[in-house]
């Protein structure tokens, strides 16, 4: 039950456990459980909340970072990936495969702000050797949701002699 209880909330966290458990055919009291069991073990870490800052009067900046580092040692990536994440800025750290080791993705109020972060906090850990920054210009679809509104009909205006 726990994976088909994961799919359902992975679509909207916000959905009550009585609707839950009506889909699923079990009681909410199982509903209940099996969500508290997951969250006690982590494999529920949270419920953010989507926003589509681009619909509001807040000006936001989202940037993706590929850093290159040296790993520490007996510690590998994780050491590294653990001071990166503890930085306020910083919403997410992957480990890769590939030309880098690294992705961060983080929010800022302006370019300028994540310029200072990149060059005052990230580059200057000792065991950062390069990092590329990537501003996002539009978000079309984040974690599974539509985030553009689609456009019916033309997009273009037809112009006819």
């Amino acid at each position: 039950m726990n994976k088909e209880i994961l799919e359902v909330i992975s679509n909207n966290s916000a959905i009550p456990h009585e609707e839950i458990a009506s889909m699923l055919n079990m009681s909410k009291e199982e509903v209940d459980k099996e969500i508290k069991a997951m969250e006690d073990e982590k494999v529920i870490c949270g419920y953010p909340t989507l926003i589509n800052w681009d619909n509001t009067d807040e000006e936001k900046v989202t940037a993706l970072i590929e850093i290159k580092v040296t790993p520490q040692r007996d510690m590998g990536f994780n050491k590294v990936a653990e001071r990166i994440y503890k930085f306020e800025e910083v919403e997410s750290v992957y480990l890769m495969s590939g030309s880098f080791d690294l992705t961060v993705t983080i929010e800022g109020r302006s370019m300028k702000e994540v310029s200072r972060f990149v060059t005052e906090k990230l580059s200057t850990l000792e065991y950062v050797t390069s990092t590329a920054t990537y501003f996002v210009l539009k978000k079309y679809k984040e974690h599974g949701i539509v985030m553009a509104e689609e456009k019916t009909g033309q997009e273009r205006m037809l112009i006819t002699p």
